[in-house]
């Protein structure tokens, strides 16, 4: 039993494509297929697919690369258990000034901070994507 599932899921994408791989296989939760969801839509990850086996599911992501070189250059964890980072609506992070994005949950579920932006909502910082 891992304490913090969301960094487990960064660590093997993050894994993954430093092995090269095209494929990655994560335990599914709520919170991890609404990140992935971001993700694809973002442009970071070819596809993903996810599988009931019985117990939790599994999240299958293609991974993306261009030029072959990943598409994710960095992907990190902010908010952890032993600290949790928020942000008010008007102090909303812009990673790498715009290009990159920061991953929230919101009272209104999971969002980019783009959308947070939008909404004129803040919330808990879960890791930012570049």
């Amino acid at each position: 039993m891992y304490t913090d599932p969301i960094a487990d899921f960064l660590t093997r994408v993050r894994n993954a494509q430093a092995a090269r791989h095209k494929v990655v296989e994560i335990p599914s939760s709520g919170i991890k297929k609404e990140i992935t969801k971001i993700l694809e839509d973002k442009g970071y990850i070819l596809s993903h697919k996810f599988e009931e086996d019985g117990k939790q599911g599994i999240i299958k992501i293609a991974l993306k690369y261009v030029n072959d070189s990943p598409a994710i250059k960095k992907i990190e964890r902010i908010s952890s258990p032993g600290l949790r980072k928020y942000a008010g609506a008007n102090e909303l992070p812009r990673v790498l000034n715009g290009l990159g994005i920061a991953i929230l949950s919101t009272s209104k579920g999971v969002i980019s901070d783009k959308e947070a932006r939008k909404e004129k909502i803040g919330g808990e910082v879960l890791c930012y994507v570049y």
